[in-house]
């Protein structure tokens, strides 16, 4: 029996029937399985699920009031102490496996994500939904105030450039009429904007102890991505050109695609997301590993965004674009997750960990399915040696979760309702308010100052007695303006899209990421 499901920021599972978005997505969910025997690999595993050990019930707070609530001060009423990070910055990295952090959880650790976290939602927030704009599909706001825009003004962070991708060149991006049909054609039929790359500024730098290349994915919001979801078959990820002679080590086949894919008659696309974000941080890493600076690269995301940070992480390392030559210098590589999906099979996960040595901290509501697929033989059930074997013997559907894992419970709210909708669980802001409220397993859930009302910018998790509308976060009358002969119009807003650096064949070149011949010219 197939589930029907709408356009989100999620993932959608085989046998799913795609239907037309809606301007501001709720993510749906299938459920797989309500059990989950918890067997893996990672030797550091903490959780905030209900236990025998009751939480101390915590006090209601007074119904939020709705006002300027998308701020990056947030975060640093949530653990961002200054003067740790300066000495501490490899530890909450990930440099000890995130050892002696999660349970009671580190303080500054809990700011950090949150602050990431914040990062990777800063993609759903600043993403144009309208079906009506003939921008549907890109960042709404310029890359010079972009966090300001989003509401994080002052995080520290500067964005250097925007991420496109496009899954398949033949099929349009948006099966949608232009509310004009005698403007011209959108800004591109194939090219959609997921993601961006920032670096911190020289105060930031000085405060956290090093110069950061964040690097955030944003989930699933178009059908063509729906379609790329649906695929779970596993491919050698040296097919898609990522420099991994093992052809043991497979990935899922539609993740890849949508990372790899191009379209050489798109401005936007004419790079796959690959090649941008390789040509970017390789950039980056160079230019200030060359003064002398440390520099570490952090890659987040949440959902389809968690699967692209976890293979442009591994990308990123195999490919040595967080190498630079002229220092000498290898930025290390580290993951944020954000509710995501199973992405390769064990061979994947032992180069990812031990060969690369890329640290990633998976974050997750024990309720939401999403991380509980895709596939059939996996780490829930199944001891790694079996795993293994069933590698070995060329099984379909191994796969197994890599990381370290921190599991959040969000029945431990006091602030959250019962329900029985599944797209809450997956909510990304909900996950960020349970990182502010965990003090560990069994411990007091206590808000260390993010407001709770977040939860419901695009959904309807928060009880009501906090009197927060669900979905608050919209445009006036939703961009519509009265004329001056008294009738309503959606005005078309001229809007400069931000297209690609023109160093990134040079930086391809460097890589050795393009023919001799593209080669020569960037030179």
């Amino acid at each position: 029996m197939s589930t029907t499901m709408s356009c989100s920021s999620s993932l959608s599972l085989p046998g799913t029937r795609i239907v037309s978005p809606p301007r501001r997505p709720a993510a749906p969910l299938v459920p797989q399985q309500s059990i989950i025997i918890r067997r893996r690999r990672s030797a550091v595993i903490t959780s905030a699920v209900s236990t025998d050990e009751k939480p101390a019930p915590a006090k209601e707070k007074p119904a939020s009031v709705v006002g300027d609530m998308e701020r990056g001060t947030l975060a640093e009423d949530s653990g961002r102490s200054d003067g740790q990070l300066t000495s501490r910055w490899r530890e909450i990295h990930g440099s000890n496996n995130w050892e002696g952090l999660l349970d009671p959880i580190d303080t500054v650790l809990r700011g950090e994500l949150i602050r990431y976290g914040e990062f990777a939602q800063a993609c759903y927030d600043s993403f144009d939904y309208d079906r009506f704009s003939r921008y549907c599909g890109t960042c709404r706001y310029p890359p010079k105030t972009f966090f300001a825009d989003v509401g994080l003004a002052g995080v520290g962070y500067e964005v250097t450039r925007y991420l496109y991708a496009t899954s398949h060149v033949h099929l349009p991006n948006f099966s949608i009429a232009k509310h004009n049909p005698l403007d011209d054609r959108m800004w591109s039929e194939t090219a959609t904007f997921i993601g961006f790359v920032a670096v911190s500024s020289d105060a930031e730098t000085a405060r956290i102890g090093r110069r950061d290349i964040a690097v955030a994915w944003r989930g699933t919001v178009t059908k063509l991505e729906w379609v790329e979801d649906v695929s779970a078959f596993l491919e050698p990820i040296g097919q898609y050109g990522i420099p991994c002679e093992d052809p043991r080590v497979k990935v899922e086949a539609g993740f890849a695609d949508l990372y790899t894919g191009k379209d050489p008659s798109c401005k936007y696309c004419k790079y796959s997301a690959r090649e941008q974000v390789l040509a970017e941080v390789r950039k980056l890493v160079e230019l200030y590993a060359g003064k002398g600076e440390e520099v570490s690269v952090t890659v987040t995301g949440h959902s389809l965004g968690s699967a692209l940070a976890m293979l442009s992480a591994f990308d990123i390392a195999e490919t040595g674009a967080n190498v630079s030559p002229s220092a000498d210098v290898k930025a290390p590589v580290c993951v944020y997750s954000f509710s995501g999906p199973r992405v390769g099979n064990t061979w994947f996960g032992e180069r990812f960990e031990k060969e690369l040595g890329v640290k990633a901290l998976r974050i997750l509501n024990v309720h939401d399915m999403v991380p509980k697929v895709p596939g059939i033989f996996t780490e829930a059930i199944y001891p790694m040696w079996l795993l293994r074997l069933a590698d070995m013997l060329g099984l379909p559907s191994v796969y197994s979760h890599i990381g370290v894992l921190l599991a959040l419970d969000h029945e431990v709210s006091p602030f959250l309702k019962k329900t029985f909708d599944l797209a809450s669980y997956h909510n990304l802001e909900a996950h960020l308010h349970l990182l502010d409220g965990y003090n560990g397993r069994g411990r007091e859930f206590k808000l260390g100052g993010r407001d709770p009302a977040l939860v419901n910018k695009a959904a309807d998790f928060l009880k009501d007695d906090h009197m927060v509308p669900p979905g608050w976060r919209q445009d006036l009358n939703k961009g519509m303006v009265r004329t001056e002969d008294g009738k309503w119009t959606l005005p078309h807003r001229p809007r400069d899209v931000e297209e690609h650096p023109d160093d990134t064949d040079l930086h391809l070149a460097q890589l050795g990421l393009l023919t001799a011949h593209a080669a020569d010219a960037a030179t």
